[in-house]
């Protein structure tokens, strides 16, 4: 009699994981140790994947557990990796458990980008592997019982929770195994089956006969309610159907017997005969319809056993009265059975192989710190550099220091001759023609790069366009035209910044025509540099003045301001703070992260003090640049002005801002070089994630070309046969019909409110003569004989097997 339902198991296409997830990791994460024990998590969890769904299980508790630990890794991994059509696009593809296929097409799947689809699935094999390692328990003793009843309830758990988050998981219609009403029966199943094995138990134990039948009451209506759920639907296995039916009839036979045993012991012994009866009508119900399926020979022979004592006592001893079946007090129920909740992780044996790896959210914090900390960096970095160029114009409007240093009238000042020393060491004017030399080379590389990525972008829509308009609404899947957005936007932002770049290349190639010639005039060596500059007289003994003194005092003070805001550059480079700690606690303590209200707290904190020296020197600067220009006009009183001296000193100031402009121009195309060579790597990683994507979308558009091709190809051709043409229907002899010809005989079905047996085909063909020809007089009076039943008829017998298929055409 213990037959119990197990679930097949779902079968996966082959997937790498562990290229897509070290490539994210070597984009998202620096170089080093971290990086490669990422990637090599990443190929454990390939590996896992391998060994979990890609083979077919044993019926052990150790492959469940590699199952389950599969899946536990799964929801360990969906917070830290964006699994999606346009981010890490893995596309995951299932067939469904209980659909056999056709003979032009295979069995029915489905592909889909998402992570929560493979942990259904998971999940769904999880309860199916562990509904057939209960079915193989030996239910004889205690051990086999429990682990029964443990697997029963995890199974029910599991195919309950993907009930209730399977919609959700997928944002799309699933296949039947996963939909929601065939897990939902499923889950009544198991636990059905569960209970039925705590009756089982309660019955090997010899527990109190009352406590028995409540726990067989509470099975039959569990088997009931399932029965109920798929009666009118055909998701799944033909067989599971007459199963259901018979254990609801079985488990209230029980409960009727054990409730028989009850009545006899409070000498309610009409109550005990109308039970047994009760009981007895229902096994037979299940012997006569559902033999095929349950063997109930033991369980009728000692039901009627009991019955026939029972009248017996009852017809010589006790006359008491049997009561109508409606009359009986109904059985109580105990349900000692509960369905397992699914919670993470479900593996004793589980270990995180991403346990260092931060999740998605903290991620993204991490990111939006890094460009608060960027800007805040730069930003002051920004306004000590304006300050400084600012301080070097002024003093250069003024020929400072040369002008105090100015003092033969016809030799190089010191200051000038340090600047030429430094252009020159630098490379002068060739430093600059070079950089500007390959900024085109690198600006065409990098518009190469975007190009090519938009490529392909605009090649894989084009087709996804002409797909969708060729097969209409039978092409779902999202369009290429909205999961291309993002990337799209990202090309156009980049674009923006290579024009911008140009622009700002060409103000840098502007300045520098301007500067040119004064610029090499200061890469020429001393005498040459010298003869270039106008001789005048000497200016007047002014060298021990007080002005000069106030000057070169202001003009030191000055320079230890530059030296002051050199060193505050590097502090505010150098400072580094883990900001990991700070998302990972408010993570954990409100689920949720305010990044913006801990990221201005904790910048403040660690650079206010350096954004506080900096506004300091830009006071302290504007004080000496104002003392310096009124020193300047007491000095310009006390030179002697003339056409010379007012010539010399015109050159010596364009050389002062020739240096400048040298040193700011380098910068500048320096800048520009990283700038496009650190645009080139992000934009080699734009190209991947384009490349990627489009790789898995053809990957995708194939499945799903296939899937059509296969769908089309189970459809029917026709609608329906064509009616046989009159003249093929005459007698032998040709001269008319034969109006007496019986057609063969659908499969007997039963007329009634009970469940029914699957039907059968009809019994082997034998000669008009020797078979009777069916009538329909007294159909209305009592139901067609089921097949096996003891209703005499001619033709042989039919051999017992699973349920046949419906034909086309009869009543099923």
């Amino acid at each position: 009699m213990a037959t119990f339902i197990s679930v097949q198991s779902k079968k996966a296409s082959e997937v790498d994981l562990a290229k897509p997830l070290c490539k994210f990791i070597q984009q998202t994460y620096p170089a080093g140790e971290a990086q490669n024990d990422h990637c090599r998590a990443a190929e454990e969890l390939n590996k896992l994947r391998k060994s979990a769904v890609g083979r077919p299980l044993d019926k052990h508790e150790s492959s469940l557990e590699t199952l389950m630990r599969y899946y536990d890794q799964l929801c360990s991994i969906e917070p830290k990796f964006p699994f999606s059509e346009n981010q890490i696009c893995v596309t995951f593809t299932w067939k469904d458990a209980f659909d056999k296929g056709s003979l032009f097409g295979g069995s029915v799947k489905l592909a889909l980008a998402s992570l929560g689809y493979e942990k259904t699935c998971v999940l769904f094999n999880c309860g199916a592997l562990a509904s057939q390692i209960a079915s193989e328990q030996n239910l004889e003793n205690d051990e086999g019982l429990k682990t029964a009843a443990k697997h029963y309830q995890f199974a029910s758990g599991a195919f309950q929770h993907i009930k209730d988050t399977v919609l959700s998981a997928l944002n799309r219609e699933p296949t039947v195994d996963i939909s929601p009403d065939t897990v939902g029966t499923l889950s009544l199943i198991m636990l059905a089956q569960a209970q039925e094995v705590f009756f089982l138990k309660a019955t090997r134990d010899k527990m109190k006969d009352a406590i028995i039948a409540k726990l067989a009451n509470q099975a039959a209506d569990y088997y009931g309610d399932a029965f109920k759920q798929c009666q009118y639907k055909d998701t799944l296995p033909k067989e599971v159907f007459p199963v259901l039916a018979a254990k609801h009839c079985i488990m209230q036979a029980n409960a009727e017997y054990h409730q028989s045993i009850l009545a006899k012991q409070q000498k309610k012994f009409g109550e005990e005969i109308g039970r047994l009866q009760h009981a007895s009508d229902l096994i037979k119900t299940v012997a006569s319809r559902y033999d095929e399926y349950v063997n109930v020979k033991d369980l009728s022979d000692k039901i009627n056993r009991a019955l026939t004592a029972a009248k017996k006592d009852n017809d010589f001893i006790y006359h008491d009265r049997v009561p109508d079946l409606k009359d009986l007090d109904p059985i109580g129920k105990a349900s000692l059975v509960k369905s397992t909740s699914v919670v993470v992780p479900i593996s004793q044996k589980f270990t995180d192989l991403f346990e260092k790896m931060v999740p998605l959210a903290v991620q993204q914090s991490l990111s939006l710190y890094n460009q608060r900390k960027a800007d805040l960096v730069n930003r002051s970095i920004a306004q000590m550099r304006e300050a400084t160029n600012l301080a070097n114009g002024v003093l250069a409007s003024l020929n400072l220091p040369a002008a105090i240093e100015d003092v033969s009238g016809d030799s190089v000042p010191q200051s000038i001759l340090q600047k030429s020393k430094s252009v020159i060491e630098q490379g002068g004017i060739q430093t600059i023609d070079q950089l500007i030399k390959d900024l085109p080379e690198l600006l065409q590389r990098n518009r190469e790069i975007l190009d090519e990525s938009l490529r392909l972008l605009s090649e894989e829509e084009a087709t996804d366009n002409d797909l969708r308009a060729k097969f209409k609404e039978r092409w779902q899947r999202t369009p290429s035209s909205e999961l291309y957005k993002p990337l799209r936007a990202e090309g156009a932002n980049v674009s923006n910044i290579l024009d911008k770049a140009i622009q700002a290349d060409g103000h840098v190639k502007e300045r520098y025509q301007t500067h040119r010639d004064t610029i090499s005039l200061l890469c020429k060596p001393e005498p040459e540099l010298n003869a270039a500059i106008p001789s005048a007289n000497p200016a007047k003994t002014i060298q021990g003045s007080e002005v000069v003194s106030i000057l070169r005092s202001l003009l030191a003070s000055l320079d230890e301001v530059k030296k002051e805001r050199e060193q505050l550059e590097n502090d505010l480079k150098s400072v580094n703070f883990d900001m990991t700690s700070k998302f990972l606690t408010a993570l954990a303590q409100d689920g949720a992260i305010n990044e913006e209200a801990i990221s201005v707290t904790e910048l403040d904190r660690i650079y206010g003090s350096l954004t506080h020296k900096v506004q300091e020197t830009l006071k302290k600067q504007d004080e000496l640049l104002k003392n310096i220009q009124n020193a300047h006009q007491e000095f310009s009183k006390m030179k002697q002005s003339n056409n010379e001296s007012n010539l010399r000193e015109e050159v010596l100031k364009n050389l002062a801002v020739a240096n400048d402009n040298f040193v700011e121009l380098v910068a500048n195309l320096k800048e520009g070089t990283k700038f496009y060579n650190e645009l080139t790597e992000i934009l080699l990683k734009f190209q991947n994630k384009c490349s990627d994507i489009v790789f898995a979308r053809k990957t995708e558009r194939d499945e799903l070309l296939k899937d059509l091709q296969q769908s089309i190809a189970r459809e029917p051709s026709a609608p329906s046969i064509p009616s046989q043409p009159a003249y093929q229907t005459t007698a032998a002899g040709g001269s008319k019909p034969a109006a007496s010809t019986t057609p063969t005989p659908a499969p007997r079905t039963m007329v009634s409110s009970k469940p029914q047996p699957p039907a059968r085909p009809p019994p082997p063909v034998i000669s008009t003569a020797s078979a009777p020809v069916s009538t329909a007089t007294g159909a209305t009076a009592s139901p067609a004989p089921l097949p096996g039943s003891s209703a005499a008829s001619t033709a042989p017998s039919q051999a017992q097997g699973p349920p046949y298929p419906t034909y086309p055409g009869y009543p099923g």
